[in-house]
């Protein structure tokens, strides 16, 4: 079966997503006129927005919570043990190509998350939106609708949580020797105890652990390149030449690092996917482009900040080269050989908050979906045991390779149907986009909006009276 899954997801992402994810990244990038770059001022002021301040019994969680929601499932196991896949099975262009995918993917995070925004939902104490919503309401597409959130409660409610569980479980045993099952019942526990208390908790808890610990890898990783200055260069030039084939030693493997970087770029920023603008709807914001530039601005956060720091350390140190680690072990590995023992049970810890994170925000996209296709609290309540505690357990039990192949086939899947959606409601973006900067230049400090901006859609812009 893992090898039926695996020649299906050679050819989904060998010939289509790929083209895919590329074609849309550079359309949105110079339709918008090249958002991403200029207006990364705008997107780190937007962080402190408190433009809606939220009155009476309403509980809408602020600009910052819903960027560190959606960041929490970003920053995870694909910026430690997916880079050094990445790098282990296509050699070190993969990096190359997951910079890219970010650059140009960052444009695309900014109109699925603006969309995400312009088609949310009122809900108990809080808003609820995302890419079913916008289907439904936007293309009147109620079939597409269910399937995408079929889709994404598999792949991240289900899939990609034992993922993280399994990828946690493989850097305790190798920094504490610590036995997986007792790792997952530890992990299940503590799931379940936040995804049972809902946005709110989970909002918390990420605003937390987010900054937390990507400041302190970031820090890390920074010292790790100062010890190691002088090989910079070398790192870089490598990136480049594996990039493009210019080593001769490695000239066959561009397909695969084109391949692999995408890949693992996609699972890591997840630009494109569907699943940030899930957190990026529940935000309480003025004008729908703010949640969309500040989800942007999450995709550089992810990718060209936390999943460099990997990619450096395990370059600088050249274990890829001489031995067989994969996955999160490489990693551990290749820093340890920089600063010494402790640094494999600091990955260990690090590996703990950003996968434990990512398994909360995965759950809340799953929660978000399982609620569009139906109101029945008991379908809530038994996702939340399956996310937050079945699926936690089977990640620790199943080996690397059968999660990864398991995840990269639902991920193809899932960004698929979502593309095809933001390209065709693209065109609510670009004139919401355009509004934003008219009022930005005529001096309104906080733009907003208003549904009957958009008449033909007033009748389905539920939360934009």
């Amino acid at each position: 079966m893992i090898d039926l899954i695996n020649q299906v997801n050679d050819v989904v992402w060998g010939y289509v997503l790929i083209a895919a994810l590329v074609g849309c990244g550079l359309w949105f990038t110079l339709r918008l006129r090249f958002v991403q770059f200029r207006m990364v001022g705008e997107m780190l002021r937007l962080l402190g927005d408190s433009s809606v301040r939220p009155t009476g019994s309403e509980k809408h969680i602020s600009s910052f919570q819903a960027f560190t929601v959606s960041l929490a499932s970003r920053v995870g196991t694909g910026n430690l043990a997916g880079v050094a896949t990445a790098i282990a099975v296509g050699g070190p262009g993969a990096v190359f190509w997951m910079w890219v995918m970010a650059l140009f993917g960052s444009a695309t995070a900014f109109v699925e998350s603006t969309l995400g925004q312009l088609f949310k939902r009122h809900h108990a104490d809080s808003f609820i939106g995302g890419p079913a919503y916008y289907i439904e309401q936007g293309l009147k597409r109620r079939w597409m609708a269910v399937l995408f959130a079929v889709l994404i409660t598999v792949t991240f409610g289900l899939a990609n949580n034992s993922v993280q569980s399994n990828t946690i479980c493989h850097a305790m045993e190798g920094a504490f020797g610590w036995d997986h099952t007792l790792v997952g019942v530890a992990l299940m526990v503590m799931a379940l105890v936040i995804v049972f208390g809902g946005i709110q908790r989970i909002a918390r808890v990420s605003s937390v652990l987010v900054p937390l610990m990507a400041v302190g890898y970031f820090v890390l990783a920074v010292v790790v390149v100062v010890m190691n200055i002088e090989k910079v260069p070398h790192v870089l030039r490598v990136i480049v030449e594996s990039a493009f084939g210019l080593n001769q030693a490695v000239g066959g493997m561009v397909g695969a690092a084109i391949m692999n970087g995408v890949k693992r770029g996609l699972f890591s920023n997840e630009a494109g996917e569907g699943s940030a603008p899930n957190a990026a709807a529940t935000a309480g914001v003025s004008h729908p482009v703010k949640q969309g530039l500040i989800q942007s601005l999450g995709v550089f956060t992810d990718t060209l900040l936390v999943c460099s720091c990997t990619a450096f350390i395990i370059l600088i140190s050249g274990i890829y080269e001489h031995s067989d680690l994969n996955g999160i072990v490489l990693t551990q590995a290749a820093l340890e050989s920089e600063v010494g023992t402790w640094g494999r049970t600091f990955v260990a810890v690090a590996i703990f908050l950003f996968a434990f994170s990512s398994i909360i925000g995965n759950y809340y996209y799953g929660e978000a979906n399982v609620r569009f296709m139906t109101k029945d609290p008991r379908a809530v309540t038994l996702f939340r045991i399956f996310s937050g505690g079945v699926m936690v357990m089977f990640g620790a039990y199943v080996s690397l390779d059968t999660v990864w192949s398991i995840i990269d086939l639902c991920m193809a899947l899932l960004t698929a149907c979502n593309l095809v959606a933001i390209v065709l409601l693209g065109k609510y973006v670009f004139r919401l986009f355009d509004d934003y900067q008219r009022q930005r230049r005529s001096g309104i400090k906080e733009p907003t909006f208003h549904r009957s901006q958009l008449p033909e859609l007033a009748d389905r812009l539920e939360c934009w009276e």
